[in-house]
C-alpha cells in the first residue's frame, strides 16, 4: 500500500508560481509512474503531468509553464507550476501507479493522494 501526501498549495496572483510536493511511502518509489492531476468544481479530473524515469508528459494547456520532477533518494515528487492562470485553479492530486509507460487518465493509476487546494486570482 502506498501513501501520498500533497502539500504546497496555496493563493496566488496570476503570473505567480508555486511548488507542490507529493511525498510518498509504503512502496518502492523509484518504480512508480507518477502523475500530478487536477480538479475544478463541476469538472472531470484531468491529467496535468506525469513521470516515469527521465520521460515526462505534459498536458498542452501546462507546456512550457509547469515541470514535473521527482527525487526519488526522497520518495518525493514536483510540480513547479510558474506563470499561473486563473484556469489553472483547482484542486491538485499526486497519484501513483504501476505501469511502464505514462498513462494520461485517471484509470492508469492506483493509489491518490487527497488533493491539495490551488487557487489563482486574476
Amino acid at each position: 500500500q502506498v501513501q501520498l501526501v500533497e502539500s504546497g498549495g496555496g493563493l496566488v496572483q496570476a503570473g505567480g508560481s508555486l511548488r507542490l510536493s507529493c511525498a510518498a511511502s509504503g512502496g518502492s518509489f523509484s518504480s512508480y509512474v507518477m502523475g500530478w492531476f487536477r480538479q475544478a468544481p463541476g469538472k472531470d479530473r484531468e491529467f496535468v503531468a506525469g513521470i516515469f524515469g527521465a520521460r515526462t508528459y505534459y498536458t498542452e494547456s501546462v507546456k512550457g509553464r509547469f515541470t514535473i520532477s521527482r527525487d526519488n533518494a526522497k520518495n518525493t515528487v514536483y510540480l513547479q507550476m510558474n506563470s499561473l492562470k486563473p484556469e489553472d485553479t483547482a484542486v491538485y492530486y499526486c497519484a501513483a501507479g504501476q505501469t511502464l509507460m505514462v498513462p494520461t487518465t485517471k484509470y492508469g493509476y492506483k493509489y491518490w493522494g487527497q488533493g491539495t487546494q490551488v487557487t489563482v486570482s486574476s
